[in-house]
């Protein structure tokens, strides 16, 4: 191991990383797509939007007349490698032209990366967004459609309008999958050459899919090319997740509610480790997220339920709602792993912090935790159909990702799915300052100095972003803040509906954010605000609808918007900038470091240990960041 490791770091000296030569050979590609930028600016709109059908005919020529498969599929990847350059500079200018924005060169090798099946590790603010409309663009020439993959619908709408602008105007149909679309819908979205969607919706549209009995209902066609936003969020934290689509069993619900009755009466015990000798009633693994009764705990339970025996055929399906009732009390936690709104628990999502509706916890656990809160008990369900996340986007015949944080992963993509991690260098040296992480003795201390901090720095004038693991924690937070006279913001699962505005405002001028760590929010937060956003709460203070304004009164608006941003920017750099804080306790009751779910896995990798804050600030002349996970 360690001759391969040295063997690895010389090879690496001599000849550069895999990134290094990457980027030594997409050189000479930049170059050629930059030649073409004269030549396409002089284009009319007409004649830009004429380059598609003109790709189009070039790609099925190179294809007329190959019957075989993988001929077909090699001849149409040299077609596209022949077109490339000129496809992306037409994206470029169709991008000018539609949005005002200008792919740099540095997305330009984003771009390339993507369509030749990379991972593109891009820095937060590096515009993945956009690069993301070069390859699209470049293989929905296939007509085989391309997907999208982002990490919440919000992003799925979002960029299917305002990155779908420049494909619609080079005459391109975009589609996006939504929630509460029906199966005519969905088919229309899938049918057009770019579709927009959340990992989930493509992966139930695949399990439903499988469930239909004629080709005709099917919705989905082709698993071409994907392109994945937040790409170590899905294919390595959720990959193993599995998608489970089920029907509601026959099971009665009234044995969850006896279940749930006993555990406030059993007493957490622990155990031996020299002796083996355990006490108390059930014993409990935080770390490994165990819960389970002792000998003595089996037998309380026994007198309280009135069975003799539980472990008996005929009580196996009581003692799993007690193992589960068990989980349910001691495992699962209030506004961290659900919330309860309506009469209904709904889950948090471990990985983005947001509600899951409509999802539901398998095995009787969503049943435990409804007992657990007094809510009406669901019917226990049944699996249908069932995938993980990594079967399902290994069937894609090219794959590509975009995320800030890949190369710890590069060897686990390239093992499990055969994906080169490409770091891209960032288009204008970077001014953040990273400051090391601080370790505290207890809870109460972190949280009292987190506090006096956020306090400092809005005092200065410095806007904060400060982002939690848990509802709980966000709210904890943000009442020693109330306590403390500081005005601030929370955004978490309960609040979410209003994440795009609140985030969009997190870099004005004193302003303090507290958000659960929702993978790519892709909201651009902006020294002093953001425009746009503040217009539109000009228009609401004056009782408009800033929809149905008319473009004389939003104009008017923005320009006194932009005004006050411009004022504040500059007031935020001369203060020391933009500060994010991760205050990321992930097991409150420990002292070393313990990872009790998914969510702290996670931290794992970003090397986060229990108990600490960590600060980033952004000054200087960069213009903008993307909200941090």
């Amino acid at each position: 191991m360690a001759t391969n490791k040295f063997a690895d770091k010389l090879v690496k000296k001599l000849f550069g990383t895999s990134s290094d030569v990457f980027l030594k050979k997409v050189q000479s590609t930049v170059k050629e797509i930059e030649s073409w930028e004269p030549k396409l600016k002089a284009m009319s709109d007409d004649e830009l939007k004429a380059q598609t059908p003109k790709f189009k005919e070039f790609i099925s020529g190179r294809l007329e007349g190959i019957e075989d498969t993988d001929a077909r599929r090699k001849a149409e990847q040299e077609a596209l490698n022949e077109i490339l350059p000129e496809a992306f500079a037409t994206v470029r200018e169709a991008s000018v032209r539609v949005t005002g924005m200008r792919h740099f060169d540095v997305q330009m090798i984003g771009g390339v990366a993507l369509h030749q099946g990379r991972i593109a590790e891009m820095r937060t603010g590096e515009g993945k967004t956009l690069v993301a409309t070069l390859p699209s663009y470049l293989n929905a020439l296939t007509g085989r459609g391309v997907h999208i993959v982002t990490v919440n619908d919000y992003l799925a709408s979002r960029d299917s309008e305002w990155m779908g602008r420049i494909h619609k105007f080079l005459g391109l149909t975009v589609g996006c999958i939504q929630n509460d679309l029906d199966d005519v819908e969905r088919k229309e979205a899938y049918a057009c050459d770019i579709t927009y969607g959340t990992n989930n919706e493509f992966g139930f549209d695949y399990l439903r899919d499988n469930m239909k009995f004629d080709v005709e209902s099917l919705v989905q066609r082709d698993h071409y090319f994907a392109i994945v936003d937040e790409v170590d969020s899905i294919l390595i934290d959720e990959a193993r997740t599995p998608l489970i689509i089920s029907g509601a069993s026959d099971e009665a619900t009234d044995k969850y509610y006896t279940a749930n009755q006993i555990i406030p009466h059993l007493e957490r015990g622990e155990k031996d480790e020299e002796t083996k000798v355990t006490t108390g009633d059930y014993l409990l693994d935080e770390k490994n997220h165990s819960s389970v009764l002792t000998e003595q705990g089996v037998s309380k339970a026994e007198k309280l339920l009135g069975v003799s025996n539980l472990y008996d055929p005929a009580n196996m399906d009581l003692l799993h709602c007690v193992e589960q009732a068990l989980k349910a009390h001691t495992l699962y936690k209030l506004d961290h792993h659900y919330v309860v709104q309506e009469g209904e628990v709904i889950i948090v999502d471990d990985f983005t912090g947001r509600l899951m509706h409509g999802r539901r916890w398998s095995d009787g656990l969503h049943q435990a935790v409804e007992a657990k809160e007094g809510v009406k008990i669901e019917r226990e369900n049944q699996t249908l159909a069932t995938i993980t996340l990594q079967n399902y986007f290994r069937m894609y015949e090219k794959l590509g990702g975009m995320t800030g944080t890949a190369e710890t992963e590069a060897e686990e993509f390239n093992e499990v799915y055969g994906l080169d991690v490409v770091v891209i260098p960032t288009n204008r040296p970077m001014v953040r300052r990273d400051t090391p992480d601080v370790i505290y003795r207890t809870l109460p201390e972190k949280w009292d100095a987190v506090v006096d901090e956020i306090k400092e720095l809005h005092a200065k004038g410095q806007p904060v972003l400060v982002g939690t693991v848990s509802v709980e924690n966000s709210e904890l937070i943000s009442n020693k803040l109330k306590a403390v006279g500081v005005p601030h913001n929370v955004l978490n699962a309960k609040y979410h509906e209003r994440e795009a505005e609140i985030v969009a405002q997190a870099g004005r001028k004193g302003a303090v954010t507290i958000a659960t760590n929702m993978a790519g929010r892709g909201t651009d937060i902006l020294l002093g605000g953001n425009p746009e956003f503040l217009a539109r709460e000009y228009l609401k203070r004056q009782e408009i609808n800033p929809d149905e304004a008319t473009e004389e009164q939003f104009e008017a608006e923005l320009a006194k918007a932009k005004r006050v941003v411009e004022e504040e920017a500059v007031a935020v750099r001369d203060a020391g900038g933009f500060t994010f804080s991760a205050p990321n306790a992930t097991n409150p009751a420990a002292s070393t470091i313990s990872f009790a779910d998914a969510q702290a896995a996670r931290a794992t990798r970003e090397a986060r240990v229990s108990c600490f804050r960590s600060k980033t600030t952004l000054c200087g002349s960069s213009p903008a960041i993307r909200s941090a996970r």
